[in-house]
């Protein structure tokens, strides 16, 4: 079964008076590209949950992001008085030496000083709320994954919706080959009728004819596209991980599909061809979120 890149989890925990909370979200992205968001005092962590997350995700654009709150109901940050008092005393010598006008706000101007806000973030987490913290993680990259075995079951649908569609359009291709030999081989004669006065060896003409033909046979195009839709299938029943080869199969499915277009020299059968382009379109499109 396949999984998608795209995905969200989340996930809160509790220690001591500690709430953590943790979200991930991913993207479509060739290689793994994994952003940390931690809070301060626990960034030491940071290379544990790089290793927890990375082998879960494999593959994509993520970013985790950490949030700790305390739940004991005291602040989290405290008002630096003795740094405000001493603050005012500098503004009011300014403004008395300089001969200005005093603030009229004084909390706004003080609040917005150095060092005024002194948070409690401990330098360093205690083991216990590091230990709870890699345990949100984990639980949040859990809900990520649900999230894309999800998305990838909603994108397996998907991608054998639009092959259904190209095998059935690739079995009507043969309803117009033999109109389309008729219709090349009637204007190659008339073509020659109309120039007047013109002889030709009737023998030759036919050997020609049946040389530009065959170079206009799209049997092994039928059979290689055939081939590459029912390999796309089996890679889909395949393991996780196949986004890569399933967008080479894509790929080779298009250089057949073309091949098709450049050789019909009939309209009907281009009709197909370019209902088979707008259905690989939309799988190499979806493609780009499959793990």
């Amino acid at each position: 079964m396949i999984l998608s890149m795209t995905g969200f989890g989340s996930a809160t925990a509790e220690c001591l008076n500690k709430k953590f909370t943790v979200e991930i979200k991913s993207l479509n992205s060739k290689q793994l590209d994994l952003t940390l968001r931690l809070p301060q005092g626990y960034r030491q962590a940071e290379a544990e949950v790089r290793a927890l997350v990375a082998p879960r995700l494999e593959r994509g654009k993520s970013e985790l992001s950490a949030f700790v709150e305390t739940t004991s109901g005291e602040a989290a940050a405290r008002l630096n008085i003795e740094a405000m008092a001493d603050y005012r005393r500098q503004i009011l010598d300014a403004s008395a030496k300089l001969g200005i006008p005093e603030p009229t706000d004084w909390y706004s101007v003080l609040l917005r000083m150095p060092d005024v806000i002194k948070a409690d973030t401990p330098s360093e987490a205690a083991e216990p709320e590091k230990e709870a913290l890699l345990a949100c993680v984990k639980k949040a990259v859990e809900g990520l994954m649900e999230h894309r075995a999800a998305e990838g079951r909603r994108l397996d649908e998907f991608f054998r919706l639009r092959i259904s569609r190209i095998s059935d359009l690739l079995a009507e291709v043969p309803r117009y080959e033999t109109e389309r030999i008729t219709k090349i081989r009637s204007r190659i004669t008339d073509s020659l009728s109309s120039i007047p006065k013109v002889e030709y060896d009737k023998g030759r003409l036919e050997q020609e004819m049946i040389f530009y033909i065959e170079k206009l046979d799209i049997n092994e195009e039928k059979q290689r596209l055939a081939q590459h839709l029912r390999y796309f299938l089996e890679t889909l029943d395949a393991a996780p991980g196949q986004g890569k080869k399933l967008g080479f199969i894509a790929q080779e499915m298009g250089r057949e599909i073309n091949t098709l277009g450049s050789k019909s020299n009939q309209a009907d059968m281009q009709i197909l061809v370019v209902k088979m382009k707008d259905e690989l379109e939309q799988i190499k499109e979806q493609v780009l979120n499959v793990m």
